[in-house]
């Protein structure tokens, strides 16, 4: 075969390879996609930030309860774009800006915003908190349940029961760790401690034992979630 024939036929091959690479990078991906939860992460800030339907991120993970969303959780993101198109919408000021945390408090009306969601409350109690993990040693032998028996979750809290009734549903406020949603989150009290008593509660927080003792003794404010 004549050289300057088989020159120009790979020199089309590697046209038409580059341009079918071309054309595929040209397509936007929207297969399933899995996202690592972070801190803070809920499935209404994850559907506005991957643009999906709220509705359908949440059926496509029927496992994952929407007040136990923890860092290192794998969230599956229905119909997501490609990754490379999230990372570069989600560098943007604008995007960025649009999912960072949000608390207000309107105690004339007596209502507060915390994750774009609002609740209605009926008081505030402030109160020294400490955090527990799913260690045996720190749950009386029982293992990783709480006081009904249900598993330990991100939620959970111990209470005295005199002063917060069991089932007690409240917004935290005030806490800081790292494993836990900034700002505010959702808990029941659903568990007790026999060194919980008084003004004080007792924060369940997924993750080691040496991580979430860094929680320490800490002032925070509960808002009594009618």
């Amino acid at each position: 075969m004549n050289k300057h024939l088989k020159w120009a036929r790979a020199v089309k091959a590697a046209i038409i390879a580059i341009g079918l690479a071309g054309a595929l990078q040209a397509v936007p991906a929207h297969a399933d996609s899995v996202h690592k939860a972070k801190e803070g992460d809920t499935f209404y800030l994850l559907a506005k930030e991957y643009g999906v339907n709220l509705d359908k991120l949440m059926s496509a993970n029927p496992s994952i309860k929407a007040n136990n969303i923890y860092a290192g959780l794998d969230i599956v993101i229905p119909g997501a774009q490609s990754n490379a198109m999230v990372m570069k919408a989600s560098a943007s000021p604008s995007k960025a800006a649009e999912i960072l945390p949000t608390f207000k408090v309107s105690s004339v009306d007596k209502v507060v915003e915390a994750w774009g969601k609002t609740f209605n409350y009926s008081k505030t109690i402030n109160v020294k908190a400490t955090a527990y993990s799913s260690a045996a040693s720190e749950n009386g032998g029982w293992g990783p349940v709480d006081y009904f028996g249900n598993p330990l979750k991100l939620g959970t809290i111990a209470v005295d029961p005199s002063v917060i009734p069991m089932g007690t549903k409240v917004l935290v406020t005030g806490h800081s760790h790292a494993n836990l949603p900034k700002n505010a989150f959702v808990a029941t009290a659903t568990d007790q401690g026999g060194a919980i008593k008084g003004n004080r509660i007792d924060i369940f927080i997924p993750g080691s034992q040496a991580t979430v003792n860094q929680f320490g003794f800490q002032d925070v404010t509960l808002y009594v979630i009618k």
